[in-house]
């Protein structure tokens, strides 16, 4: 669920909040990597970005936060053994 503000000063304009737990920043950057760094589809795994279905906002620092995290697990053999195809395929 999108949760959305007014913008400031800005009547009849929304933004929404940023996805990654305990945050409470406008989250004006749209990702396709869930708060746990996986891409979400309906009902299955996605593949690709183009089967990514569900889009998450994030502020700046927890979108940083996150791409590291990713980068950090695709880079590690080691957590290559978990059941999620992505993103570790990408």
């Amino acid at each position: 669920m999108i949760q959305r503000v007014q913008e400031k000063g800005v009547p009849g304009s929304f933004v929404a909040r940023c996805d990654y737990p305990g945050c409470k920043n406008d989250g004006p950057l749209v990702s396709r990597l869930s708060p746990e760094g996986f891409l979400v589809a309906t009902g299955s795994k996605a593949y690709s970005f183009r089967e990514a279905y569900r889009r998450f906002h994030y502020c700046e620092e927890c979108h940083d936060e996150l791409m590291v995290s990713v980068w950090n697990r695709v880079r590690d053999a080691e957590d290559k053994g978990d059941d999620h195809i992505a993103p570790t395929s990408v």
